[in-house]
């Protein structure tokens, strides 16, 4: 726990103007972002006497090393580089509203040639319509059944589609009438997009228009004595009814706006988000939070407004915007929203009428959405400090671990040798922080050797990395003692994957999340004694003494500790086994997956793989004309150059490359074991054509030996 007097800067280094500030942690992690009309009464609240501070403004100050600040020129500057910075740095003390779930979006996916309808959760994309959110995916769908009767637009996706244009016969719903089948040309491209456009502009509320049109037309087919027409169209006017009616109208007045109410306590606040448009509501959402600080409800209402409309432009951003309490100030928020839009925005309190009622309705969803996320996180917040208590307490540890690494060997047969690290932070598993390894300092099968390279290689980059920032207890230097043990990091540290090039993603002046910046308290292994001792082999050579080590042994789920003669016997209804067991299985999941798809990506290479600027469609091609790469081996130079695309250089690259190549082990059939043979007689090799796979070698005992 460090003093916040040991940081704090003297109160006229800091700038009486606007600006940004970070607190950052011992290990340079940004864990606290704020914005401030004045730098230096905001930051002076901060180093105050302890006792007079929020709960958690008091852990964030302890947890923080040091403050720094950008000064900026106006406040709206301000508030859009703290939105920036938020979203960069995750900082773990900021309020951050996150879903409680995925909310379905109607989408209409207007960059595509034939815009399709569907539903659509996530980030959105450029070039799509989104309607919503809804709460439910059926609630689309419904209304997507309803419209399509009236609005006959592509629902198929891709492969359907392409399959009909193929085969020139439309699927079930062209039909019977639900879509116009683009497909197979029954309307033009232009058509189609126009039917899109037109779904589009009825679900943004422009529905008088569309129904007065379906009556006139339904009117005049009667006059006509078009009766069967004017019975379908009197059906579609029904649809469109039956449509509206989901969306009751809350605003006589046809307004589009967004209503956003707070409901908080002490700890927590839930915020509901009613998006209405043409006075009918089209979609709702809700967030929850922990108060990490003494908080207003117009500091709530102002992080809400920064997570709704951070990354929305245009029409996304309502002409009205309606809370329960107003930020202080409100005038930057409000720029902030008009530059968003790209026109004025009224943020305001309803006082009166039709919308102070509704947002009354939106406080009790609020209200109603606290209560359950109390009542639903109780048990499980609960639940995972008891396990971190118990691992604590069984494994003599002065803290509860609050992150957790976990690391494990797979391999079949002692190829394609990999080790995966997963982490856990306060007791949830951190998938972003996931990393794998290609095991190569030696070959074939020894998981005890394997885990002792793993665990150097991960905190070795960590001590690159601190020695990089100055990150030392003692203020110095790496001595040439621990330089000679560590040696140069080196320039492949990892296998495939985001981390890969790790020795570009240093960015400790930034503080952008880094590779194996920051230590765990416990790591756990996959194994019994002897994997573990090679944990701590590797930690006590790096000079690393304050990370516990563990193993977590499969048979008899027991817990192994270094220089420890009998295991640790946790009780299995322990909720510290069981979070070990959830980290350790992880881990294994995480390592099996990857070994299994380096082992695939082995069996489908070909000789043609290796040659230089010779891509996908190329290689196909050369396949196709050839037929298999024995007969390419065997053409000369003018034969390759028949193939389209093929020029002389790439011929004589390609045949030099296959010349060199040795020919791969004969391809076995796994059932009988006899040896394939292709149409010329000659046995296959498993270097066959890209992306055809074949089995060479050993049966695959997957499920005994596949580690």
């Amino acid at each position: 726990m460090a003093d916040p007097s040991s940081y704090r800067p003297r109160p006229g280094d800091i700038p009486d103007s606007p600006g940004v500030y970070r607190f950052r942690d011992e290990h340079r992690r940004v864990i606290y972002v704020g914005k401030a009309k004045s730098l230096r009464q905001r930051l002076a609240n901060y180093f105050q006497d302890l006792a007079n501070l929020h709960p958690r403004t008091r852990s964030m100050v302890t947890t923080a090393a040091s403050v720094e600040w950008t000064v900026v020129s106006t406040e709206v500057e301000a508030l859009q580089l703290e939105y920036s910075w938020i979203k960069e740095y995750d900082p773990r003390f900021n309020v951050k509203y996150r879903d409680d779930k995925s909310y379905p979006y109607l989408a209409v996916t207007m960059n595509e040639d034939f815009p399709r309808v569907q539903v659509m959760r996530g980030h959105k994309k450029k070039g799509v319509r989104y309607f919503g959110p809804y709460a439910h995916a059926w609630a689309i769908r419904d209304t997507v059944d309803l419209l399509l009767r009236v609005f006959p637009v592509r629902t198929c996706s891709a492969g359907v589609f392409k399959n009909a244009t193929r085969t020139g016969r439309p699927c079930l719903l062209g039909y019977i009438g639900k879509c116009s089948a683009p497909c197979v040309e029954r309307v033009s491209a232009e058509e189609h997009r126009e039917l899109a456009e037109e779904f589009c502009d009825f679900m943004t509320g422009r529905t008088g228009t569309y129904i007065r049109r379906l009556e006139k037309r339904m009117t005049e087919a009667a006059e006509e004595m078009e009766y069967e027409r004017a019975a379908r169209l009197r059906d579609d006017i029904e649809a469109l009814k039956k449509a509206m009616e989901k969306n009751a109208v809350v605003l006589a007045d046809a307004t589009d706006a967004d209503l956003i109410a707070v409901a908080e306590d002490e700890l927590e606040a839930a915020v509901q988000i009613f998006h209405v448009r043409g006075g009918r509501v089209r979609g709702q959402r809700g967030w929850v939070t922990d108060k990490v600080e003494e908080i207003t409800t117009g500091a709530l209402v102002e992080h809400a407004l920064q997570q709704l409309y951070g990354e929305e432009s245009g029409d996304a951003v309502p002409k009205e915007v309606l809370v329960p309490a107003l930020p202080d100030p409100v005038e930057p928020v409000q720029e902030w929203l008009a530059g968003r839009r790209g026109a004025q925005v009224s943020l305001r309190i309803p006082q009166r009428g039709d919308k102070k009622a509704l947002m009354e309705t939106v406080q009790r969803n609020a209200q109603q959405s606290l209560v359950l996320h109390k009542t639903r996180r109780a048990s499980d917040l609960t639940t995972r400090s008891r396990a971190l208590e118990e691992i604590a307490e069984a494994l003599c540890l002065d803290s509860a671990p609050l992150r957790i690494e976990c690391y494990d060997i797979s391999h079949l047969q002692g190829d394609d040798v990999v080790a995966s690290m997963v982490v856990f932070e306060d007791g949830l598993a951190r998938k972003s922080e996931y990393r794998r390894f290609q095991i190569k300092g030696f070959r074939g099968q020894d998981d005890v050797r394997s885990m002792h390279e793993v665990i150097t290689r991960r905190f070795r980059r960590y001590l690159a990395e601190k020695e990089k920032t100055g990150e030392w207890t003692d203020g110095d230097q790496l001595g040439d003692g621990l330089k000679e043990r560590l040696g140069d990091p080196p320039a492949e540290a990892l296998g495939n994957g985001p981390a890969a090039a790790l020795g570009n993603g240093l960015k400790d002046e930034e503080g952008r999340p880094k590779r194996f910046a920051y230590p765990p308290q416990l790591i756990v292994v996959d194994g019994g004694r002897p994997q573990v001792a090679a944990a701590q082999r590797a930690l006590d050579e790096l000079g690393i003494d304050d990370i516990a080590v563990c193993g977590l042994a499969k048979r008899l789920e027991e817990v192994w500790l270094p220089a420890e003669e009998d295991p640790v016997v946790l009780p299995r209804t322990s909720e510290g086994l069981y979070l070990l067991q959830r980290v350790r299985d992880e881990a294994h999941r995480f390592a099996i997956t990857y070994q299994r798809s380096k082992r695939a990506k082995r069996l489908r290479s070909s000789p043609l793989d290796d040659v230089p600027g010779l891509g996908e469609t190329r290689k196909q091609a050369l396949i196709k004309h050839f037929g298999s790469v024995k007969k390419l081996r065997a053409a000369t130079i003018d034969q390759i150059r028949e193939v389209p695309g093929i020029g002389r250089k790439t011929a004589e690259t390609v045949a030099a490359a296959l010349a060199q190549a040795v020919p791969a082990a004969p391809a076995v059939n796994t059932a009988t074991g006899e040896i394939m043979e292709d149409e010329d007689g000659a046995p296959e090799t498993a270097a066959g054509a890209p992306g055809e796979p074949v089995t060479a070698g050993a049966p695959d005992r997957r499920r005994g030996q596949d580690r």
